[in-house]
């Protein structure tokens, strides 16, 4: 294979990839936007061992009326952190309303106050360990340098290339 042939497949291959990366990418907001899915981060291991600290969870927004026990929630508290517990009881407190109490699985006791939710972010799946990775590629310089990466390889593809020289002795026809 000569040289120019097989820089064209690697280009083709390049972009390629790039292209499947940015299709993942749209696709993850549109999920985001459409059905309220975000992701969290474990930073405790209130809820090992099924789902250990620095773990990387998809959770999606429901209302309070379709919380059930057993589920694993996030409630957001006013002037807090969020926090992520399994649900253990539930009352009606109006139509909309839910009183809750909740218990991290590693945990003793329950937690101290019951939460009343009108909506909550139920736990989809968890993927042990993939919480640090990610939060990293948030730090700045790493962004900076993914952002240089991409534009050299954006460069590097879409630069257009002058025709190879002919050779000496090949003359074309007239």
């Amino acid at each position: 294979m000569s040289r120019r042939r097989f820089s064209g497949r690697l280009q083709e291959t390049v972009l390629n990839v790039a292209a499947a990366g940015g299709a993942v990418c749209i696709l993850a907001v549109v999920c985001a936007l459409l059905f309220n899915i975000t992701l969290i981060m474990f930073k405790t291991g209130s809820m090992s061992p099924a789902i250990p600290a620095g773990s990387l969870a998809l959770v999606i927004k429901i209302p309070a009326e379709e919380i059930a026990v057993g589920d694993v929630v996030t409630v957001d508290r006013p002037g807090k952190l969020p926090i992520t517990h399994r649900v253990q009881t539930i009352e009606s407190a109006d139509e909309t309303t839910r009183t809750i109490t909740m218990k991290g699985d590693a945990n003793t006791e329950a937690d101290p106050a019951p939460y009343v939710v009108e909506n909550v972010r139920r736990v989809l799946w968890s993927v042990p360990g993939l919480a640090h990775p990610l939060a990293a590629a948030a730090n700045p310089v790493v962004l900076g340098a993914t952002t240089v990466a991409v534009s050299s390889l954006v460069t590097w593809v879409l630069w257009p290339r002058s025709p190879r020289r002919r050779r000496t002795g090949q003359h074309a026809a007239v």
